[in-house]
């Protein structure tokens, strides 16, 4: 069993794909670096006797099995020492918990997992404490309603096909067989099976080469007009469930790692995280030409992030290739979801990143760009948008309305800029 909880980490390229330990298909936090280093991360941000916001450290308290970070309020009418709101009433860290429900979710049976999670961690609890942690989250843990069927098709080691792929840089792909085939089976979700193909064929039939030639999307900054499209800011299970993951992220490092473990082990719509996809220049000048997208203009071309503007392309003209890796594919509501984790959401805007992954996928499984919807979030805020109005625009002058979030109607002015109800 503790060979089998190691991660393995390709030493070459001509070693791909590797296929990953069961630790890759959690969200693991490491066992290091004991206390908090972020408010963020500890779920307080205020005093919880007077409210005051005025808080700062104040030592280290150790408990039997992990050390807490001690807070003080500094409001001079209070002045109490208090913990994190996550460590309360808890005898077992968090990462513990995490790991066991994670654990359990892909089919261990309560005893399996307190065995395993005594090998990992050198500490367990007893089945009962595990029943009652899976008890307590199962509102957020929502694939708990898919569990039993899940371990009708496949083993708890084959839940999760899990590949460590060398493009520039590491990305685990991970994708949840089980998850994909029961939301196949929903009639709103039955057109995708070509989706389910293409992620089957990922680990055997992944072109690497082409991942370490070509372009990453996320550089490419292609001035997409933004005359008909809308973006979306709303509240999210993935909110939720991102708040949750994120307190037992040790450093900011670990931010997106355990997101994606998380997500992909214990929600019911995640399927797979860093999906690797490409697009071809051949491609793009076919979206162009045939389905009419404004993807590239012929004047402005296209430039790259973090690049002098002497190295934009002339002319329009496009790499021979581009490449990313979608942090995690949704299916739900007949719909396929790309979202992309970005810390402090409100202060970015990937849609150009989002609505070139958005292409590439619809090329690589033969879907249209129409059942595509694109997002990013963190654990405050949501944001989405239809990859399909950057790149079609409406004929004549036709105005589009949309509803406010105070309820009241409005057409959408025709500009070309960012427009967020």
């Amino acid at each position: 069993m503790n060979n089998m909880l190691k991660p393995k980490i390709p030493k070459s390229k001509s070693e791909l794909p590797v296929r990953t330990a069961i630790d890759e298909r959690i969200p693991t936090i490491s066992a290091e670096g004991e206390g908090f280093q972020q408010l963020g991360n500890v779920g307080t941000r205020a005093c919880p006797y007077c409210k005051s916001s005025n808080i700062v450290k104040r030592g280290i308290r150790q408990k039997k099995h992990e050390k807490v970070q001690l807070y003080i309020c500094r409001n001079l009418e209070c002045g109490r020492t208090f913990t994190s709101e996550d460590s309360k009433g808890r005898r077992y860290p968090i990462k513990i918990v995490i790991e066991g429900i994670s654990y359990y979710n892909l089919g261990f049976t309560l005893e399996q997992t307190c065995k395993i999670l005594k090998q990992k961690f050198k500490v367990a609890p007893d089945e009962q404490s595990l029943a009652k942690w899976v008890e307590q989250y199962k509102p957020l843990c929502r694939y708990e309603r898919m569990r039993s069927y899940a371990m009708k098709m496949y083993r708890p080691k084959d839940v999760i096909e899990c590949v460590t792929l060398a493009h520039k840089q590491l990305y685990n792909f991970r994708y949840h067989r089980a998850k994909t085939r029961l939301l196949l089976e929903e009639f709103k979700n039955k057109n995708f099976r070509s989706l389910k193909d293409f992620l089957d064929s990922v680990s055997s039939e992944t072109p690497h080469q082409n991942f370490l030639e070509g372009e990453r999307m996320s550089e490419v900054r292609s001035k997409f007009d933004r005359t008909d499209m809308i973006v979306k800011s709303k509240q999210n299970f993935a909110n939720s469930l991102t708040a949750f993951a994120l307190k037992g992220a040790r450093s900011n490092k670990l931010r997106h790692e355990a997101v994606q473990r998380f997500m992909i082990a214990n929600d019911s719509v995640t399927v797979a995280t860093e999906v690797p996809v490409l697009i071809r220049k051949e491609d793009v000048e076919h979206m162009q030409r045939v389905l009419g997208f404004q993807i590239v203009d012929a004047e402005t071309g296209i430039s790259f992030k973090n690049r002098p503007e002497r190295e934009k392309k002339e002319n329009g003209e496009l790499p021979k290739l581009l490449t990313g890796h979608i942090d995690l594919v949704q299916i739900r509501n007949g719909s396929i979801h790309l979202l992309d984790y970005k810390p402090n959401a409100a202060k970015e805007k990937p849609i150009e990143q989002l609505t070139w992954y958005a292409l590439a996928l619809s090329r690589l499984t033969g879907l249209r760009v129409f059942e595509f919807k694109c997002a990013w979030f963190d654990e405050k805020d949501y944001f989405e948008f239809y990859p399909l109005h950057v790149v079609k625009k409406t004929s004549g002058k036709k105005k589009r309305n949309v509803r406010w979030r105070d309820g009241t109607k409005a057409s959408i002015p025709q500009d070309n800029v960012l427009k967020t109800v």
